[in-house]
């Protein structure tokens, strides 16, 4: 099983009332949320931990899990409220008002974390559940407890106007990294990462240095290149379709690389340093194919494996 641990939350999307006026229609949605329901959807056997209210959003959140295949037992259920994501888009880029004070996502304690069964083989990290006390803590601290235990992988997926204390959340994210064995990171990622650093490969390496055996850089429609620590890189071209909005682009990214290196064998660390170079493309161009149905789609709706064509 694959374990995704961090956000799920409602993303109030752009819409028309039948009058024409602007709107806001509720989706289900969260980084981390969304990677889990393309895990599920491409019949990997996925659970996910995170903060569900007793709310009437939370049940819509419980809903869409169960319908996509997704194991919630090991959501922490409260009555505080559920987060709400207000996206505003312009030419297909997503820009976010968040509203998550005093969450059930945000509020979990490390008191309150699950325990984690053996059948738990890959724990995902990500999103903005790492960047605000007291969940981001209690997530880092599993992060570290299960490092060389079970693989982790981790998507920063970062939100600058998210993060209430820089410092500390560069902290978080360094020490997430050293506990890795496989990071996700878009060229905006590295960018906030190491401003220091004057390139994308030179910020890349970096992050290698500091830890995981694999980074997976993403460009958007400039495709993606997985590095490693004495190898070549490998580089996968964006699939070319009509992109109408980029929400969950990233999260489907890492639910396709995911499966197709679980299907591979690959979701070690030993083997991620290891694959060859047809394996690491046959991942890449698999997570391309179905983040290309997501971003021609409204919102963060993955595809389903029946859905997908070679």
């Amino acid at each position: 099983m694959i374990l995704c641990c961090g956000e799920a939350l409602i993303d109030m999307l752009p819409a028309r009332t039948t009058a024409g006026a602007d709107a806001f229609a509720p989706h289900c949605g969260g980084a981390v949320f969304n990677t889990s329901i393309a895990l599920g959807r491409l019949e990997i056997e996925t659970g996910l931990l995170t903060g569900l209210s007793q709310d009437f959003w939370g049940e819509m959140l419980r809903d869409a899990l169960n319908q996509s295949n997704v194991d919630p037992e090991f959501s922490v259920v409260s009555n505080r409220p559920t987060t709400l994501a207000f996206v505003q888009l312009k030419d297909g880029q997503a820009s976010y008002s968040f509203h998550d004070e005093n969450s059930a996502g945000r509020g979990i304690t490390p008191q309150e974390l699950p325990d984690i069964p053996d059948r738990v083989q890959t724990l995902f990290f990500g999103g903005i559940s790492l960047c605000n006390p007291p969940f981001c803590d209690s997530l880092v601290a599993l992060a570290e407890r299960e490092a060389g235990r079970r693989t982790i992988m981790v998507d920063p997926n970062i939100r600058p106007g998210f993060v209430s204390d820089a410092v500390a959340y560069r902290d978080r994210l360094t020490r997430l990294i050293a506990a890795a064995d496989l990071i996700k990171v878009s060229d905006e990622d590295l960018a906030w990462l190491r401003p220091d650093l004057p390139d994308d490969l030179s910020r890349a390496d970096a992050l290698l240095q500091a830890g995981p055996a694999l980074v997976l850089l993403t460009r958007g429609s400039a495709g993606a290149t997985a590095l490693r620590t004495g190898a070549e890189p490998v580089s996968a071209e964006a699939r070319k379709v009509t992109v109408l909005d980029t929400v969950g682009a990233g999260d489907t990214f890492n639910a396709g690389f995911m499966a197709k290196a679980q299907e591979l064998g690959l979701l070690t660390r030993q083997k991620l340093q290891t694959a060859s170079k047809t394996d690491l493309l046959s991942c890449l161009s698999f997570a391309a194919q179905v983040a290309a149905v997501t971003v021609s789609r409204a919102g963060a709706n993955p595809p389903w494996a029946k859905d997908l064509t070679n």
